[in-house]
């Protein structure tokens, strides 16, 4: 317990971009406590398998999760980004055909986007993963939680972009503001680039040829923009329409609104408190079935 409330404490920071060039200010500070909905969590222990640490490629080593009960036919491998480990175990022991490899490099998106500029570090990640699996890996999948988006804008932007089947964001992605920090009520734009490699993948997912799926909570930063400013741009760019909802999430969220298209989808939900916000990233077992919900 004493964990998750320091990781709540320090969810603002994590979830900010560095003041370096390719990131941004911290945002304006969120509550930290929300008592409406039950903000249950996981805690991995039904996970039986190997966790095996991978040395040599990032600073801090990431882990590698590999199920006892691992099928024969070609594995899912997700590769997700920022995140106790515990979280993803409890994913792979809820989801039979995947192993996982958790990376945690830091904080702010910065931390996780500029070692993936160089796609040689995401190649020498996945050749160590196939020395671990002794089974072929099939399809490979990129998660982010929060700051975790960096790395996975960084990939998408690299040649390794033809290896990915598909992508999930939880409550995750970011741009800066035009001119920066102003928000678009005081007449701020969206910096179309930091966005321009999940457009691509938004408009590839619509077609079928990739999958998307964005989830997000109704938090506003105002130094820099918010998950669902992101949605909507994403939304806008594809001519995609928001459906509104009112049905419960995994683990007592509440979801309000989402959009399919092919295999892109986006999924709003409430709150605007740092639990709701690590409410995306508990969910990631239930999330993680939408991946392979294709149309």
């Amino acid at each position: 317990m004493l964990r998750y409330l320091v990781f709540s404490a320090l969810v603002l920071c994590l979830s900010c971009k560095s003041s370096n060039p390719t990131g941004m200010n911290q945002q304006n500070p969120s509550p930290m406590v929300e008592h409406i909905r039950p903000h249950r969590r996981v805690d991995g222990s039904g996970f039986e398998g190997r966790k095996i640490p991978i040395s040599g490629i990032f600073e801090k080593e990431p882990l590698l999760l590999i199920p006892d009960d691992i099928p024969q036919e070609p594995v899912n491998l997700l590769v997700h980004f920022h995140g106790d480990e515990s979280v993803v175990a409890h994913a792979m022991a809820e989801n039979k055909g995947w192993a996982a490899v958790v990376v945690n490099l830091g904080n702010g998106s910065s931390a996780y986007g500029v070692p993936l500029v160089n796609p040689e570090n995401f190649d020498s990640l996945l050749l160590a993963v196939n020395k671990q699996i002794t089974k072929p890996i099939g399809k490979i999948y990129l998660s982010g939680f929060s700051a975790g988006y960096g790395a996975v804008r960084a990939i998408l932007k690299t040649r390794n972009y033809e290896l990915i089947e598909g992508v999930l964001l939880l409550d995750g992605l970011h741009a800066g503001y035009v001119p920066a920090q102003t928000p678009m009520a005081r007449g701020g734009q969206i910096d179309n680039k930091d966005l321009a490699a999940f457009k691509k993948l938004a408009a590839d997912a619509v077609k079928g040829s990739k999958t998307f799926v964005f989830t997000h909570s109704s938090i506003f930063p105002g130094t820099f923009v918010s998950t669902t400013e992101c949605a909507d741009f994403l939304l806008e760019a594809t001519g995609i329409l928001r459906e509104p909802v009112l049905r419960e999430g995994p683990l007592g969220m509440q979801q309000l609104g989402v959009s399919v298209e092919g295999n892109f989808k986006i999924l709003a939900f409430a709150g605007n408190t740092a639990p709701d916000h690590i409410d995306h990233l508990h969910g990631l077992f239930h999330f993680l079935r939408l991946l392979e919900d294709e149309n």
